[in-house]
């Protein structure tokens, strides 16, 4: 297998980890207005991310990096022409991230958490719109420089898109919150699971039918989010919360998978096929490759090792006392 495809592969693979870890982060901070009934239960929701929300963030530091280094062509086209969508994740990303670590030292937190519920809910819906105009295609030119405008972006296809990823991570926090929480909390949290899977099912399957990927691996990796939506609402419904948070985990997985499946050879299709950047013409030279597969096979087992053991740390339950 060439460089250029193992980077390609491992980004998508950044991107899966970033979607599944900060994906119900991101649901986590939707559903707090509409699960926090106080401010002991409101804590409490803040807390079962509180260990864990900026390590997640890693994830997208690392695929930006990696992005930038293996495929420069890519990184500097997309941050150009995707610049107004991708600030203002920036900024929702900074005022939930100032509303996390500020709220607890502060006398009055509704300030806070209006941050946090918008800071999660934007990202949540603009990186569905960014994915799905990268898989669409977008308006380039023979320098591959963006020419379109900010409308361009906002194509039905790509709203469709935004919400499909909110409503999925939205689902997936709820059936985190199950998993992590117990009594009321985790009966409204079940509550809120079963009403918002019909929706997110419908949507992120409407969505996915409309991209019209061509390939077998587009179609088993859709086949694969239905199974995990479908799962993951069974699992609820049985009071497995294991197993229900395992398959919207695989739900949100197979859904990267798909989107990435579904562009490559591409990074960046063009709306005129000819001017598309490539894992070929948008790479670094092969030696640049060849250092930074060494440095990801020696580093990569470390901080997974490390991560997985922050998530067993801090795995126990937590109530509205908390």
């Amino acid at each position: 297998m060439e460089l250029t495809t193992v980077w390609f592969v491992l980004i998508a693979v950044l991107w899966t980890g970033y979607f599944v870890l900060e994906g119900f982060d991101f649901g986590v901070g939707i559903l707090l207005p509409f699960l926090g009934g106080g401010e002991a239960d409101r804590r409490t929701i803040v807390a079962t991310i509180g260990p864990v929300w900026d390590g997640n963030e890693v994830w997208l530091l690392v695929a930006g990096g990696a992005t930038f280094a293996a495929f420069p062509e890519w990184y500097a086209t997309l941050f150009s022409g995707f610049y107004l969508p991708l600030f203002l994740i920036l900024l929702a990303l900074i005022a939930r991230g100032v509303a996390l670590e500020y709220r607890g030292k502060s006398d009055s937190t509704r300030g806070w958490d209006r941050a946090f519920f918008w800071g999660s809910l934007g990202p949540a819906f603009l990186w569905g719109v960014a994915f799905a105009n990268i898989l669409r295609g977008v308006p380039l030119d023979a320098d591959h420089e963006y020419t379109g405008t900010l409308l361009t972006l906002l194509n039905p296809f790509a709203l469709l898109g935004g919400l499909a990823t909110l409503l999925l991570f939205t689902l997936h926090g709820a059936i985190f919150l199950t998993l992590r929480t117990t009594g009321e909390l985790r009966q409204g949290a079940s509550r809120m699971t079963k009403r918002l899977a019909p929706a997110a099912v419908v949507v992120v399957m409407a969505f996915l039918l409309a991209a019209g990927g061509d390939r077998p691996i587009w179609w088993a990796a859709v086949a694969l989010v239905a199974l995990g939506l479908t799962g993951a609402v069974a699992a609820t419904l049985r009071g497995r919360d294991g197993w229900a948070f395992t398959a919207s985990a695989i739900a949100v997985i197979a859904l990267v998978a798909a989107l990435f499946g579904g562009l490559w050879p591409n990074v960046l299709p063009a709306l005129d096929p000819a001017n598309s950047l490539t894992v070929t013409n948008a790479a670094s030279s092969p030696y640049t490759l060849t250092v930074m597969t060494w440095v990801a096979a020696l580093f990569t087992p470390v901080v997974l090792a490390y991560q997985a053991w922050t998530y067993w740390v801090f795995r126990r339950r937590l109530t509205g006392a908390t």
